[in-house]
């Protein structure tokens, strides 16, 4: 009886001691993000006015602004969503409902988990080799989409497919059992019940990617621009243009590190400005994400 005391005593301080260590490391990374959030405010707040919205990048601090960086992140995000986003939920539907299990799917499973931690400026490399001399898309809204939804699809697909195998197998064989086919049991089941994990998976994706710079670079992303892309809006039928998709383009990030890497003041400044719109988007992103996925699992009934 002694002997099981003193193991319930010792189970529960490891416990304790868990909890405590897990508790801590939570306090870390929300100590440092409000660390970085009060420096970025303290520096960049007082820049944060409507005219460095509605302004374009300039030689003088004053008077630059970010109008053709967000509004480049915006459009080229745009094109990184319909891109990975279909064909990575397409992908994990079928490798976790359809794929036959074989030493095929093993390495297709294997090539996907590793893809997921290539440096992104490997994949600024394939796309510069495909979408911008093979493909002939250029330096462009499209090649920089394109390159960042390469850059996201493996998450998209790791977390649909993981999503999905959470979803009990007694909803499966209760849909089959009411004489349901596959498709209409994926449809009406798998994906409703699976869409918080995959909205999970796919901000993660958009998060990392309004972030990354390197492989934008390597396509031609412009660290200074002082224009907007056409319109997507026309004049004329059909009143919708894609022209834009082949206009130059810069981001935030690249916009960030032009003027980091100026030795001015007020550079600095605008660099941190530009930082706190960054993180409001990616926080925008995420609670946006995080509705969605309230709203779909407020409808399901388990």
């Amino acid at each position: 009886m002694e002997n099981i005391k003193k193991r319930i005593a010792f189970n529960k301080f490891w416990d304790y001691a868990f909890w405590v260590t897990g508790l801590l490391s939570t306090f870390v990374g929300l100590f440092l993000l409000f660390a970085l959030m009060i420096d970025l405010m303290i520096d960049g707040l007082p820049r944060l006015s409507y005219n460095f919205f509605t302004s374009f990048p300039s030689r003088f601090p004053d008077k630059a602004g970010i109008l053709s960086a967000w509004v480049g992140s915006i459009l080229v995000l745009l094109v990184t969503a319909f891109s990975a986003i279909p064909i990575g939920i397409g992908a994990g539907v079928y490798l976790e409902e359809y794929a036959r299990k074989n030493w095929l799917t093993d390495i297709i499973e294997i090539n996907i988990a590793n893809l997921a931690g290539v440096p992104s400026i490997i994949y600024g490399l394939l796309a510069l080799g495909v979408f911008v001399y093979f493909f002939r898309f250029g330096e462009s809204i499209l090649t920089g989409g394109l390159t960042l939804g390469l850059l996201i699809l493996p998450i998209v697909i790791m977390a649909t497919r993981e999503a999905i195998r959470a979803i009990p197998n007694s909803i499966r064989e209760a849909s089959y059992a009411l004489g349901a086919t596959k498709w209409q049991t994926i449809q009406w089941h798998i994906l409703p019940y699976s869409i918080g994990g995959i909205l999970t998976g796919i901000i993660i994706g958009l998060s990392r990617a309004i972030g990354e710079t390197a492989p934008l670079i390597t396509v031609g992303g412009l660290t200074f621009i002082a224009f907007l892309p056409t319109s997507p809006i026309s004049a004329e039928f059909p009143f919708i243009s894609f022209k834009w998709l082949f206009d130059p383009f810069t981001i935030m990030p690249i916009q960030m590190f032009n003027w980091v890497s100026r030795p001015q003041k007020g550079f600095q400044l605008n660099a941190a400005a530009a930082g706190l719109v960054l993180m409001a988007m990616t926080l925008f992103m995420n609670g946006l994400a995080i509705y969605i996925r309230y709203r779909f699992r407020k409808k399901i009934k388990w």
